[in-house]
């Protein structure tokens, strides 16, 4: 009887109510404005980026593979949560029902996930190319390459399989509301109406020390990268210190939101959002903007993509 009780429990909930961004309505109105902007940018700017990678033989690199990968992780990482929070902004309730939530948390972890091992795969990239020159073309060929990608996509994939996992699991019974715009692990574990203490320090053990540890990596990776550009000529030292400092723009903003969230307790703080909007609605554009306006090579094959379709449409 006992456990039919908590059955009957766990099953109360099928909705949770997001809090969304304010509940001054002038302050979601402007941020719908923000956010919408910064999405379709987006999604023009990573798109754009994938299809001219993919149509410039001379593009068809290690780095810029690993580069069209990364674009297309974050138009999917920001589309698993803007167009929800989108919506909701015009929504009184803002309702998610339990498995979307459930699905939006997979995808989110999938997502995110995959994009830290990559960018710790793209610093590895980095490091040979840079230091290793001679022996760049033997250690990153297409088959490493395509293995590389295989297994960061199976790493996400199980990532995400066992928070999901660790989630469902838990009975809800009420509240409902989760302080935030989407549905995240730390969020959804807090409203359990059970004991989620040793579930909390699985996460913190999962996420967190993902997060931390490929940080650390990424930090070491570039710190050989700086030291062995001081026995490089002028114009390649900057020139590597560009690219370098790009990298390392997009990894500290992604990989310290990821620390400041997922490796510490189940905790509500104000800044939570803060970094939750940088996570899903600016980041991701990022990688245009550094990728692409700071690189000569996809700079002349953006040119060149568009002078070819200009062609096309006065013929």
């Amino acid at each position: 009887m006992q456990e039919a009780g908590l059955l009957n429990q766990s099953t109360l909930v099928t909705y949770f109510k997001l809090q969304g961004l304010s509940v001054n309505r002038k302050v979601q109105v402007a941020m719908f404005v923000m956010v919408l902007i910064l999405y379709v940018l987006t999604l023009i700017g990573n798109i754009l980026i994938v299809i001219t990678i993919t149509y410039d033989r001379r593009l068809h690199t290690p780095m810029y593979f690993f580069l069209s990968n990364l674009s297309f992780i974050d138009v999917c990482h920001s589309t698993v949560t803007v167009p929800k929070m989108l919506i909701d902004t015009w929504s009184e309730e803002k309702l998610i029902s339990f498995d979307a939530c459930v699905t939006q948390m997979f995808f989110l972890h999938l997502f995110a996930c995959t994009e830290i091992f990559l960018l710790t795969v793209m610093a590895y990239d980095r490091y040979v190319a840079i230091c290793k020159p001679l022996q760049y073309m033997t250690v990153i060929n297409w088959k490493v390459c395509v293995l590389l990608a295989v297994t960061i996509w199976t790493g996400g994939t199980i990532h995400s399989i066992a928070l999901t996992s660790l989630t469902i699991r838990l009975p809800y019974c009420g509240p409902d509301e989760i302080d935030n715009f989407f549905c995240d692990v730390p969020q959804v574990v807090k409203l359990a109406c059970t004991d989620t203490h040793i579930i909390e320090i699985l996460i913190i053990s999962n996420s967190g020390l993902i997060s931390v540890v490929c940080f650390v990596v990424l930090v070491v990776s570039y710190t050989v990268i700086l030291v062995s550009l001081r026995q490089q000529v002028h114009k390649g030292r900057w020139k590597a210190l560009s690219t370098c400092a790009a990298h390392l723009t997009v990894v500290t903003l992604f990989l310290g939101h990821c620390i400041f969230i997922y490796s510490r307790p189940s905790i509500s703080l104000r800044e939570d959002k803060v970094f939750s909007m940088f996570f899903t609605a600016v980041t991701p554009l990022l990688n245009p903007i550094i990728y692409t306006l700071r690189n000569t090579d996809m700079k002349n094959a953006l040119n060149k993509l568009m002078c070819r379709k200009e062609r096309k449409e006065t013929k």
